[in-house]
């Protein structure tokens, strides 16, 4: 191989920026160059030690741990290029908290071919932020508001209230073709899984995780609909597959949707998923307060309903 840097082993200690943090995590973002699978195979044969002790991948680190990390062989040709400073439309911000309005085509972080994605730009156009997090995510092609955490405290509580459905998130959605009922919930059960190609899928399966999505008509006309769709459970690819499922798919889905009907709208000029993190609703993680924020429609979108509907949702 080209030129190879072996690291020296050494100890580090847990700071507040990385308290309740997984190991795993804290570990790919410190051994950068490192194979994702060269990573994982050092912890499991417990060359990374915590205070000593052996640890699993999902530990998560507490304020004063000393992790020791072993020697590793480090390819300079196989780091990925440096992400470039790039801002995004801001919803809200404070010093524990960032809410962006993401737009369709932008990743929310490298990896699966992509070399960076939101949170690499915004570290990089933010160097003097200490910490800098994603809370949740959304899938390439959904534009919207996205949560981010600025204090290792604010993104623990986020991730308990998301666990727990104490944030209420609201989708507009264009779809195929007009339901039966202008209220409905789809519960059906989702299943993850690789296929052979490394792609991640999901599919309604009986045994799969339970999964909860309310439908609620907002317009419509001979051909689409428009949606809002309220997420009761947050899993991959939950209104997609859920809309797909029930025979409504998401305009624009490469891989759940009507493959003909999205050809022949990609004529007409619409090239992405028409799906939209519109609203969000929460109690601020540290402070308290109740937020309520909202990201308008993206002008494709906005320009596709009042075409098709004559209206856009307030």
């Amino acid at each position: 191989m080209n030129d190879l840097n072996k690291a020296r082993a050494t100890v580090l200690e847990v700071g507040e920026e990385s308290a309740a943090q997984r190991i795993d995590n804290f570990l790919l973002r410190r051994l950068k160059g490192v194979p994702k699978s060269h990573v994982y195979r050092v912890l499991r044969s417990g060359e990374v030690r915590v205070n000593s002790g052996r640890i699993k991948p999902d530990y998560r680190l507490r304020l004063g741990d000393k992790v020791r990390l072993p020697p590793v062989r480090i390819s300079a040709s196989v780091s990925r290029p440096a992400a470039k400073p790039r801002s995004f439309p801001i919803a809200f911000e404070d010093p524990a908290l960032l809410v962006i309005d993401k737009p369709s085509g932008v990743a929310v972080h490298g990896g699966s071919g992509v070399s960076f994605g939101v949170i690499e730009s915004l570290r990089a156009a933010r160097p003097e932020a200490k910490m800098l997090e994603l809370a949740h995510r959304l899938d390439r092609d959904t534009s919207g508001l996205l949560m981010l955490a600025k204090k290792r405290g604010a993104l623990v509580e986020l991730h308990r209230m998301l666990r727990d459905g104490e944030v209420e998130k609201v989708y507009v959605a264009v779809v195929k073709g007009v339901p039966a009922k202008k209220q409905f919930d789809i519960r059906e059960s989702l299943h993850k899984h690789v296929t052979a190609s490394g792609e991640r899928r999901v599919s309604v399966k009986e045994d799969g995780l339970a999964a909860i999505t309310k439908v609620r008509l907002l317009a419509k006309s001979a051909d689409f609909s428009l949606l809002e769709v309220r997420l009761m459970t947050g899993r991959t690819h939950q209104i997609r597959v859920h809309l797909a499922h029930a025979g409504h798919p998401v305009l624009g889905d490469d891989k759940y949707g009507d493959f003909e009907l999205n050809r022949g709208m990609a004529r007409q000029g619409v090239k992405r998923l028409f799906l939209h993190a519109h609203r969000l609703s929460f109690r601020h993680p540290l402070e308290g307060q109740r937020l309520k924020l909202e990201a308008r429609l993206p002008e494709d979108l906005r320009q596709f309903c009042e075409t098709n509907f004559g209206s856009v949702p307030a």
